[in-house]
C-alpha cells in the first residue's frame, strides 16, 4: 500500500486534501497530517512515507525547506496557493505541485502522475535538491499571494486576491473586503504588502492597502487631504501624506 502524509498549517484545507485523496485515490494510506513544517519534518523522518504532500508556506519550516532536508525516496508533491515562478521549476524537474483552491481534476491528474511512476526516476532527487538549493538561495524572489485564507466558524474560505477591494487593518485584524463581504484575518499589513503584486496593490496608509483594479477615483476635502474611492464600496479610503505622490499621474 502507498503511503503519504500531508502537511499544512490550516487544518481545514489538510483535512479536506485528505478526503479528496480517499476518493481519487482509495487505497492511499495517509499516515498523520502535520501542522507545520518542523512536524512534517519529524514525521517524515519517521515514518518514510512514499509521498509527501506539502504546503509551500508553512511556520517553522517551508514547504522547501522540508523538501530538501528529506532523505530517502519520499516524493514531494507541492500544494500552495502561490502561482509564482516555482511552480515552473518544479514542474520541469517532473516534481508535482497542487494549486490552491484544489480542483477535483487537478488532483485526479496527480494522482495519475504519481502511480505511474511511483519511484523516482534516475537522476530526479538530484535534480530536485538542485532545483531546491537554487531556489532557496534567492530569498529576495518575491512571492505573490493569489488567495487569501479567511476562517468564519468552521468553513475556510478561499478569497482570490483579484476580488479584494482593500485590505485595512482593524484592531487585532485586518479586514478584506471584497465587494461581495467583509472577512478577518490575522495576517497583518505589513505581511501582505510583501506577498502582493505591487504593481496592482498599492499601500496608501500604514493600515490599509488598495486594489487599483477596483478604484473609482479620488476626492479632495476642504483640508486638502486625499481620500480613495473604491467601486463595489460606499466607504472613502484616506491617503496618507507619505503616499499621495503616487497618485499624482492619475
Amino acid at each position: 500500500m502507498t503511503t503519504a502524509l500531508i502537511a499544512d498549517d490550516e487544518p481545514h484545507l489538510a483535512q479536506y486534501l485528505k478526503a479528496q485523496l480517499a476518493q481519487a485515490w482509495p487505497d492511499l494510506r495517509v499516515l498523520r497530517l502535520a501542522a507545520n513544517g518542523v512536524e512534517a519534518a519529524a514525521a517524515i523522518a519517521e515514518l518514510r512515507p512514499d509521498i509527501a504532500f506539502l504546503d509551500i508556506q508553512m511556520p517553522g519550516l517551508t514547504g522547501l525547506e522540508v523538501a530538501q532536508g528529506i532523505e530517502g525516496a519520499t516524493r514531494v508533491v507541492f500544494v500552495t496557493a502561490y502561482d509564482q515562478y516555482a511552480v515552473e521549476a518544479f514542474e520541469a524537474r517532473a516534481v508535482d505541485y497542487l494549486l490552491k483552491p484544489l480542483k477535483a481534476e487537478r488532483l485526479a491528474a496527480c494522482v495519475q502522475r504519481l502511480r505511474a511512476a511511483p519511484a523516482a526516476a534516475p537522476g530526479e532527487e538530484g535534480a530536485l535538491a538542485d532545483t531546491l538549493r537554487r531556489l532557496l538561495a534567492q530569498p529576495g524572489t518575491p512571492t505573490r499571494l493569489r488567495y487569501v485564507r479567511a476562517a468564519q466558524g468552521e468553513l475556510m474560505h478561499q478569497v482570490p486576491v483579484e476580488d479584494v477591494l482593500f485590505f485595512h487593518a482593524d484592531d487585532k485584524y485586518t479586514v478584506v473586503q471584497t465587494a461581495a463581504a467583509e472577512h478577518l484575518i490575522r495576517t497583518p499589513i505589513a505581511e501582505l504588502a510583501t506577498q502582493l503584486d505591487p504593481d496592482r496593490f498599492w499601500q496608501v496608509h500604514r493600515a490599509t492597502i488598495i486594489n487599483l483594479d477596483h478604484v473609482a477615483g479620488t476626492r479632495r476635502d476642504d483640508q486638502s487631504r486625499l481620500f480613495v474611492r473604491v467601486k463595489g464600496s460606499a466607504r472613502e479610503l484616506p491617503v496618507s501624506r507619505a503616499y499621495v505622490h503616487l497618485f499624482k499621474a492619475m
